[in-house]
């Protein structure tokens, strides 16, 4: 058994996207591989077949690798409710909170499950490929790290360093992070790769030779730009790059939708199907007019729903969704989204970490909410109950004959009080909402929806006949990703750096 860690000189310096075209490269060449990321800090997750919960890019790099994604691929994931706390989820189960300042001193027994989970891993495949976290320079951290160099210490891990070079000042990133590392970690710090290079490489070949003389570390390769590349993401609400801006579809027959940038979304890759439809622009948005003007409206997820509400009410976007409602303007709400459309959200057992407030204004008896209540947005009717236990599950059903799919992650519990049936929730002419993540990844469910969308909003679109299937297309991303780095790495000499881990 042997294990290999791609760490990065910052975030998103491209950690995921290696280690996802790696695990499809490698796979391969007939090695069984597994990936691993010790703890992700994510409010973007996916549920595996058999119920536990890991983060959207290790379900992703599973998928590359041609195994069944579980727990131990992502044993520790952090999900952010606010600036100083996050929920712990421990192989794919909830765990409680970890509380701001205990992030540095508060993990040693989350770092004992993470590394049960490599040895798992390790135990049952050729190779494990390793995701860090951030940057292996934080170095106020180093004592209770266990995703980055502490792992690569604990099983003699060779750690490859990213460098973004898009971000700019590459190399003094790469030499940067090896010097402020400590002198015991420098050795683990076998080799680097350049990502996301646009033009001719051989110009960087001076500035490499004088990183690999200082620091000895060996270059494995330089990675062009990818256009067709897009990896779910962990942190960042950004969505777009599956679609075509030159799809064919003339101005006059698109469909626009406006994704609500909430402060705290969750799963935001639910509208990633959206993006690749053609003739449909997608745009994470906060802007009222944008909001207002839409086709489509769609609220997507939230880690902390009633403080999302609270401020949508305080940027005046509440209104202008509701206005779109009474008018007949198509709005979706997913998840937490869909919470907010109904009539009151109810938490008698403070799972929103105590921000639930009553002064949201009065019930529509005349009545003041109770203090665990707050008023939605009444546009659907019914009310959603929060509980300390958490849903996970792999849902399907149909709708207008359409088979749909999709997964459910959430505390609150929604008790409709009217309306007509839509997967995972209910709707109200053309405002919907689904408990389900991942619905429009269907693709005839999706293409249904869009259509009476266009015919709601008075819109030409119509859908492709024979169009990709969104899966088909996540498959291709994964193709080319592997390709790049069979053409642009030295495979051979990474494979040769995993011989002494353990």
């Amino acid at each position: 058994m042997s294990g290999l860690l791609i760490t990065g000189t910052s975030s998103d310096a491209g950690k995921s996207l290696v280690v996802t075209g790696l695990c499809r490269a490698l796979a391969r060449r007939g090695l069984s591989v597994a990936p691993f990321k010790a703890q992700n800090m994510s409010n973007h997750s996916m549920v595996c077949r058999d119920g536990a919960e890991i983060g959207r890019a290790q379900y992703l790099q599973a998928q590359a690798a041609g195994v069944e994604a579980t727990s131990a691929m992502n044993p520790v994931l952090l999900k952010p409710g606010s600036d100083r706390r996050a929920h712990v989820v421990v192989r794919g189960l909830p765990a409680g909170e970890l509380r701001a300042g205990e992030y540095a001193t508060g993990r040693a027994h989350l770092a004992q499950e993470a590394f049960a989970a490599y040895e798992e891993l390790a135990a049952t495949h050729d190779l494990v490929v390793c995701e860090g976290a951030g940057s292996p320079a934080e170095i106020n951290l180093r004592s209770g790290d266990y995703v980055n160099l502490g792992l690569a210490q604990r099983f003699a891990l060779p750690a490859v360093l990213v460098g973004d070079i898009d971000r700019g000042g590459v190399l003094a990133a790469l030499y940067g992070t090896w010097a402020l590392v400590s002198d015991e970690d420098r050795p683990l710090l076998a080799a680097y790769l350049i990502n996301k290079f646009r033009g001719d490489a051989s110009v960087l070949e001076p500035g490499l030779a004088e990183i690999t003389r200082r620091t000895g570390m060996p270059s494995l390769g330089v990675l062009p730009w990818l256009e067709d590349v897009w990896i779910d993401g962990e942190d960042a609400l950004s969505v777009g790059a599956w679609g075509d801006l030159d799809d064919g579809v003339p101005a006059d027959r698109r469909l626009t939708v406006a994704v609500v940038r909430l402060p705290r979304t969750s799963n935001a890759t639910d509208v990633d199907a959206l993006a690749a439809e053609p003739g449909v622009d997608v745009q994470v948005t906060r802007s009222p007019d944008l909001v207002r003007e839409a086709d489509l409206v769609v609220l997507p997820g939230s880690r902390a729903t009633v403080s999302d509400l609270a401020w949508l009410r305080r940027t005046g976007l509440a209104d202008v969704v509701v206005d779109r409602a009474r008018r007949g303007a198509p709005v979706l709400g997913i998840c937490g989204g869909y919470q907010m459309l109904l009539d009151e959200i109810v938490d008698d057992d403070g799972v929103e970490g105590g921000v639930l407030r009553c002064d949201e204004g009065a019930s529509k008896e005349g009545r003041p909410p109770s203090p665990t209540t707050v008023l939605g947005l009444g546009l659907l009717p019914g009310r959603v109950v929060f509980h300390d236990g958490k849903v996970l599950a792999r849902p399907s059903g149909t709708w207008c004959g359409h088979d749909v799919e999709g997964y459910e992650i959430h505390h609150g519990v929604v008790e409709p009080t009217g309306g007509e049936d839509f997967p995972g929730g209910h709707a109200v002419g053309p405002v919907r909402g689904s408990i389900w993540h991942g619905t429009l990844e269907s693709d005839d469910f999706r293409r249904a929806l869009l259509t009476d969308v266009a015919h709601a909003s008075g819109s030409a679109w119509t859908a492709q006949a024979g169009g990709t299937p969104f899966s088909s297309r996540r498959e291709r991303m994964i193709t080319t990703l592997a390709d790049a780095l069979e053409t642009h790495v030295d495979l051979d000499a990474l494979l040769a750096l995993t011989e002494g881990s353990r």
